[in-house]
């Protein structure tokens, strides 16, 4: 194994270990009808920091198995962990591909240029997020669970689900933009 492979499963795990506690234990969690939760956190932020810094598939599975891991030790979340390792993914690898695929953000020197393309990146990874979230998750609710309350809580998802993603482009993006710097100073830039 080389040793930027090495280096980016190491990441990726740090990923996965960063979204895990920032899921878990910096999230504002609100109680819904028929047992449910739903709650405003950054984990999302992690994914999509990961996805700018490792690409979309590094990115995505840190985020995905960190929040999963989140989801499977939380007794309220354990029944969405299928789902949430699922659209977690998604969210690297859409942020991915805008970031390194179209905008080539790894390469890019102009930090204007890559401050608009983190940014449209994040922004698409978890603009995905905001639609498929709650649809996966009311279809998840309702036809695999069998919970009728899947309709009143929707409203709920869609709210948290579009406060996550704005705080989280936020985050995502200014982090980024600090470590990027700090990271090609050391020598521990990845160029996707």
């Amino acid at each position: 194994m080389n040793r930027e492979k090495a280096q980016k499963i190491a990441f990726t795990g740090l990923i996965a270990a960063l979204s895990y506690v920032v899921f878990t234990f910096l999230q504002i969690k609100i109680t819904l009808p028929g047992g449910d939760a739903t709650s405003i956190h950054l984990g999302n932020a992690v994914c999509v920091l990961g996805a700018l810094l490792l690409g979309g598939l590094y990115g995505g599975i840190g985020g995905a198995i960190g929040m999963t891991i989140g989801d499977l030790l939380d007794p309220i979340y354990i029944v969405y962990a299928p789902k949430t390792f699922i659209l977690k993914l998604c969210i690297g690898l859409i942020t991915g591909f805008i970031a390194h695929r179209l905008g080539h953000i790894s390469h890019e020197t102009d930090d204007k240029k890559v401050l608009k393309w983190a940014t449209i990146a994040a922004i698409g990874g978890l603009l995905f997020n905001v639609i498929f979230d709650p649809l996966v998750g009311y279809f998840y609710k309702r036809i695999l669970l069998g919970k009728p309350a899947a309709d009143v809580t929707l409203a709920w998802n869609i709210t948290s689900t579009s406060i996550n993603a704005v705080l989280s482009v936020i985050a995502s993006v200014l982090i980024y933009m600090a470590l990027r710097k700090a990271l090609i100073k050391a020598g521990l830039f990845f160029e996707i």
